[in-house]
């Protein structure tokens, strides 16, 4: 599929995320690690998170529809959380965008990744 807005694609990759998560919680309980309370699915577009949330039905958004009542449908029994996060803390922007020298390292270092390679 091809997005025309990015809202569009980012929601459809909330969708799969979310899909990921069910998984993932499903093994967890499967070898008795229970999660509690809802899993969170970091999205840093504010209008991805507005549609999943609202009620009203978005004209530009017709595609998409299926999308939308899974994930509300979840949202709505609390399995997941959709909160913001900021674009530069976005930690998978290192596997997907174009970063400078200094977010590299910050993200990095936030991911806990080492060199193995440095002189120690």
């Amino acid at each position: 599929m091809v997005a025309k807005l990015s809202a569009e694609a980012e929601f459809k990759f909330m969708a799969h995320g979310i899909c990921g998560l069910l998984w993932l919680n499903m093994l967890l309980s499967e070898v008795g690690f229970h999660i509690k309370g809802p899993m969170s699915l970091y999205c840093n577009n504010k209008a991805a998170i507005s549609i999943a949330h609202d009620p009203v039905q978005h004209g530009q958004t017709k595609h998409v529809d299926v999308d939308r009542h899974f994930i509300k449908d979840h949202l709505k029994k609390g399995s997941i959380c959709t909160p913001y996060i900021q674009t530069h803390d976005q930690h998978v922007n290192i596997f997907t965008e174009d970063l400078s020298g200094a977010q590299f390292m910050y993200i990095v270092s936030k991911l806990g990744m080492i060199n193995i390679y440095s002189l120690a």
